[in-house]
C-alpha cells in the first residue's frame, strides 16, 4: 500500500526512514518490499555484482537515493555505478545501472514510472526482475523486454546475468 505525505525537500534529506522512502515533489512514498523472495533476489544480484566489481568496474549498492529531478528522488533496489562515477551520499550522475525487483504488490504501471524517472535522469540501463513470475527485462519508456537468450546485458561492458542462474540460486534460500 502507498501512503503519501508531503514533506519539505530539507526534511526528507535529512531524516532516515526505515525503510526508506522515496520523494516525488513533497510527496513520500513508500516501496513495496519486505518479502523473502524479494530480499533474496535484491541480495544474489547485489552480490553476483559486488563479487565482480573489479572485473566490471562497478561500484554496487543497494537502496541508495538517486536524485533523478532536483524535487525527486527514487530508491532503486540495485545501483550500479562506474567507479569513475563520483562518491556521493546521493546519486546525482546517472549511474551504470537501476535495478528494479518486483514485490507481490507491484504492478507494471508502478514499475513503469520508476523507470521513466530512471531514463529522464539519463541512464541507459535499467532492468526489472520478476522474483514471483520468474522473470527479468530491459526496461524503458518503451516498455519491458525479455532478453532472447535469458540473460540481461550492458551493452559495451562485461556484465551479463544468466536469469536461470539467479532463479536457481533463489529457489535454494
Amino acid at each position: 500500500m502507498t501512503t503519501a505525505t508531503l514533506v519539505p525537500l530539507s526534511e526528507y534529506l535529512s531524516t532516515t526512514y526505515h525503510p526508506d522512502r522515496d520523494f516525488l515533489e513533497g510527496q513520500l512514498l513508500e516501496r513495496n518490499m519486505g518479502e523473502l523472495p524479494h530480499g533474496r533476489l535484491q541480495l544474489i544480484i547485489g552480490n553476483i555484482f559486488e563479487n565482480q566489481r573489479k572485473h566490471w568496474n562497478t561500484r554496487t549498492s543497494t537502496e541508495l537515493r538517486v536524485q533523478v529531478r532536483p524535487e525527486r528522488f527514487r530508491i532503486p533496489d540495485v545501483t550500479v555505478q562506474r567507479r569513475s562515477d563520483p562518491q556521493d551520499l546521493i546519486v546525482r550522475t546517472p549511474p551504470l545501472l537501476c535495478i528494479e525487483i518486483f514485490s507481490s504488490a507491484d504492478t507494471i504501471h508502478e514499475i513503469q514510472k520508476r523507470v521513466n524517472d530512471y531514463a529522464a535522469m539519463g541512464v541507459e540501463n535499467i532492468w526489472a526482475v520478476d522474483p514471483w513470475k520468474r522473470l527479468g527485462y530491459y526496461a524503458s519508456t518503451s516498455g519491458f523486454q525479455q532478453p532472447e537468450d535469458g540473460v540481461l546485458r550492458v551493452a559495451g561492458t562485461p556484465i551479463a546475468i544468466s536469469l536461470a542462474d539467479v532463479f536457481a540460486e533463489l529457489d535454494e534460500a
